[in-house]
């Protein structure tokens, strides 16, 4: 005799394999959806430090161009962006370094050092900036960007601290 509270032999072989199908179903589902979504919750490209140069192979006075290439993955789409700049050293004191950013603030060209104008020209509307990064000549709103945030390694190697954006 069974009582009202106890469970059938056909209730709990059914209580069972919802169990252990479910079980089943979670194992094998839920690394399949992580695998799906994972793309879009992995942010690319964080804050970062990028080696731009050994500090000995900066000369005073005369600006050490550099560059490098930060990939970006926004969900399954990657982009690669390219930055550069311009390291100028003042001094023999590693404190007395100055890292430009060498997009023009006017319309993101790219300006180059010109030892003959004593400059940084922007090829796109003749501006002109100085060793300093300050605005000479031309539209360009304000002085040049700098990455505010260096450091120099134990084997002196430079490395700037760039942010996202």
């Amino acid at each position: 005799m069974s009582g009202s509270n106890e469970l059938s032999r056909r209730d709990f072989i059914k209580v069972t394999t919802g169990i252990v199908g479910g079980l089943i179903g979670a194992v094998i589902g839920l690394p399949a959806v992580y695998y799906l979504i994972d793309p879009a919750l992995r942010e690319g490209g964080k804050d970062a430090w990028i080696p731009i140069g050994k500090f000995d192979d900066m000369q005073i006075g005369v600006p050490y161009p550099f560059s490098f290439t930060r990939v970006q993955v926004n969900g399954w789409e990657r982009t690669a962006s390219s930055f550069g700049g311009y390291a100028v050293r003042k001094s023999d004191s590693p404190d007395d370094l100055l890292v430009l950013n060498s997009r023009c603030t006017h319309l993101a060209c790219t300006v180059n050092w010109s030892a003959e104008a004593d400059g940084f020209l922007c090829p796109c509307h003749d501006a002109k900036f100085d060793i300093a990064g300050e605005v000479v000549d031309g539209p360009p709103p304000r002085a040049l960007d700098v990455y505010e945030e260096h450091r120099i390694t134990e084997d002196g190697i430079v490395e700037i601290f760039f942010k996202e954006g």
